[in-house]
Formats: structure tokens, sequence, C-alpha cells
């Protein structure tokens, strides 16, 4: 799908395609591919190159002049059994005053409120390029809520379900940091292509913003992933240190009721019941079980005072 934009009244308006400053080729078929290369003189190798995530970002100026880029952005969400958050790639191609997004996947959305004061395409490249810092710097900030979530539940799991998906959440902080590392490489290639591409004072200054959003951004994930990792197996021994306690306390009551069962199985219902004849049912068997619990109750208590002694003699 090909999408056609105009600068009008410093914004971008959709057009019909011949007067377009932007064009969107978004999901591209396989004719459209070949007409973009065809039409832009581009090497299919490099539109191949943006439908591959593990390409690294890159900006390479073209023979016929003009710049083509691949730039890292932040993907949509995807739920299954674990959150994954992941990057894809985006061509960019500035080439006789006109940009060319290429969009593998997803949407590129150029239309909104970053997207104003625009006087031409640089600006327009320019903005998708802080808007892919501020979409990173969203989903760090998500991460760090899902993360602190995770951990609540994981103190009282029992199961390595949660931990699954904090090990996700670690995995993504890997590609993210990565990106933005690898973008602001790319950012400082198009530092020093500022004079090639005539880039006025307002437009490098807001270059610089973007320099910086970025390394926002990419500290940040390297904080979380450092944070994150460096918890790890702290979270990973309270979920075996949970399950320790839920055998504990099984063990306990196990320990408690055998003396009890050999009690009720050496007596038996019905020998109990001849001894106990001449006696009012209710009574006895109300005797009965009181004294049952109540032995209960004291072997529980005794089997704490012995393990309360163990643990202060360990430590």
């Amino acid at each position: 799908m090909i999408l056609s934009y105009r600068i009008e009244s410093k914004r971008l308006v959709q057009s019909n395609g011949d007067d377009a400053d932007v064009l969107v080729y978004r999901q591209p078929t396989d004719a459209e591919k070949e007409s973009l290369q065809k039409k832009y003189d581009l090497d299919p190798f490099d539109v191949e190159a943006v439908y591959d995530a593990d390409e690294v970002p890159r900006l390479e100026h073209m023979p016929e002049g003009g710049i083509f880029m691949i730039w890292k952005r932040p993907d949509n969400i995807t739920r299954d059994e674990t959150i994954q958050f992941e990057v894809s790639s985006l061509g960019i191609l500035i080439r006789d005053g006109k940009v060319v997004f290429i969009v593998p996947r997803d949407e590129l959305s150029i239309t909104g409120r970053e997207f104003k004061q625009i006087d031409n395409g640089m600006d327009c490249v320019l903005r998708v390029l802080l808007q892919t810092a501020h979409h990173y710097q969203g989903h760090l900030k998500a991460i760090k809520m899902m993360s602190q979530e995770l951990q609540a539940k994981i103190v009282k799991s029992m199961e390595n379900k949660y931990l699954l998906q904090m090990f996700a959440l670690g995995e993504s902080l890997i590609y993210y940091h990565n990106a933005l590392e690898a973008n602001q490489a790319v950012l400082s290639k198009f530092h020093t292509a500022t004079g090639k591409l005539k880039l006025s004072t307002e437009q490098l200054e807001f270059l610089e913003d973007v320099v910086i959003e970025n390394q926002q951004a990419s500290k940040q994930a390297g904080i979380y992933s450092t944070v994150l990792s460096g918890l790890m197996d702290a979270r990973g021994t309270i979920v075996n240190n949970n399950m320790n306690v839920l055998l504990k306390n099984l063990t306990l009551i196990n320990v408690v009721f055998l003396p009890l069962n050999i009690i009720a199985s050496m007596g038996g219902m019905s020998e109990f019941s001849v001894m106990t004849k001449n006696f009012n049912p209710w009574i006895s068997y109300g005797l009965f079980s009181v004294t049952m619990v109540l032995l209960g109750w004291l072997i529980w208590w005794w089997l704490m005072k012995v393990l309360d002694h163990l643990q202060n003699r360990s430590s």
C-alpha cells in the first residue's frame, strides 16, 4: 500500500501522489517493491534488508545523490504465554527533496501532534526519528511497570510462569538497548552528513534534540536491563524458597496427623463404641474429638519448638 502526502500549511495532507513530498510504502507488495527499486534506483538488497529484523541500522550515501537509511523502531506489543517487546526496521530514502518511508510491519503515523510546523521532507524525517525515541521511552516505562507487577507476584508464587515472563522482559530490554545504540551510530553519521543534506539551523537544533532523546532512552534501557538481570537470580531463589516453605508445612501436617491416625486405627470406631457403651455417644465422641485436637496441637507446638531450637543453633 502506498500513501502519498504533500506539505500544506506546514502540515502533511494526503495527496494523489503526483505532487507528493512524502511517500509511505506500508507493507509493499512485490510489484510495489519492484516499482520502488526502478523509480529510485534502489538496490534489491537494500529493500530486502528493511524486512530483516536483525539488520544493523546504517546510513549510506547513494551514487545518484541522496541518502538511504535503515532505522530501528519498536513494534507493537505481542502477547502470548509471555509478553514480548520486539523491534523492526524502517527504511528511509531522502532524494531530490522527497522522502520515501518503507514500512515492512505495522503502520507509520506521520499526521499526529508531533508532525506540525513542517516546511519540507527533512522536517518529516527528523520528527519520525524523534517519534521513535519517544516510542522507545514509552515502552521502557511499560516494561518497568510490568517488572514491578511481576516482582510482586513472584514473591507469592510457587510457579515458573511469572519468572519466565520476567526473562522475556529481560530479553526485550537487551534488544531495545542494542537497537538504540545502533540508532545512535546512525545519528552520528547523520550529523556528519548535515553539510551534504543542507540542514538549516532549526533542523540542526532539532537533530540535537533527537540525539539527546535517543541517548536518554538508551541509558534507560541499559539501566533497566542491568537491574533486571542482576535481580533475576534473587527472584528465582524466592520461588524456590516459597516451594520449600510449602513442602515444610506439608511435612509438618503429615507429622502431626501420623500419631493421630495410628491412635484412630488401633482403637477403631467399633472397639471405641464397645468401650464407651455405658456413656452417652455425644459425650464420648465429643471427648474423643477434643482429645485428638489437643494432642494434635501439642504435637504441632513441640515440632515448632524443635525447629526453632535447631534454627537458633545453626545461626
